[in-house]
């Protein structure tokens, strides 16, 4: 799939829900996005900001599936053939993906001093840095 001039040049993701699957397939987005050769930026924010904490935050993400891990659905992600969490994030960084964190949603949940993820190239920001980030002919989804 080619993309024509009138096509968005970037996605901006704006990834607030502590949700796995929903962080999970926000990964998902990107990378896939990033691969088409779109810019991509992940802004995380409130729950979802435990993603980029060291050295797997994102463990501590809540599963919507009664009962389940989110170590656990990773697996069974991992044994259906599903990229894993790690492998998604890998992705995203090997294909020039930018990763934000906000700074008023790690403050609201206590997180500002927690020790973030030495492998991802994380800027630490508010929301007018996320919207300046933003291009004007992208697109931009909250999830």
């Amino acid at each position: 799939m080619s993309m024509t001039d009138d096509s968005p040049k970037k996605l901006s993701l704006v990834v607030f829900s502590g949700s796995f699957e929903k962080v999970h397939y926000a990964l998902v987005m990107a990378s896939a996005a990033l691969a088409s050769n779109r810019a991509v930026t992940l802004f995380f924010t409130m729950e979802a900001s435990r993603t980029v904490l060291a050295p797997s935050g994102w463990r501590h993400l809540r599963p919507d599936m009664q009962g389940a891990t989110a170590t656990s659905l990773d697996l069974t992600y991992a044994q259906r053939g599903i990229g894993t969490f790690e492998e998604l994030l890998s992705a995203c960084v090997a294909l020039g993906g930018k990763f934000m964190v906000c700074e008023m949603g790690l403050r609201a949940l206590g997180l500002e001093h927690e020790k973030r993820r030495d492998d991802l190239a994380i800027e630490v920001g508010g929301v007018v840095t996320f919207l300046n980030d933003a291009r004007q002919s992208g697109e931009m989804l909250f999830i």
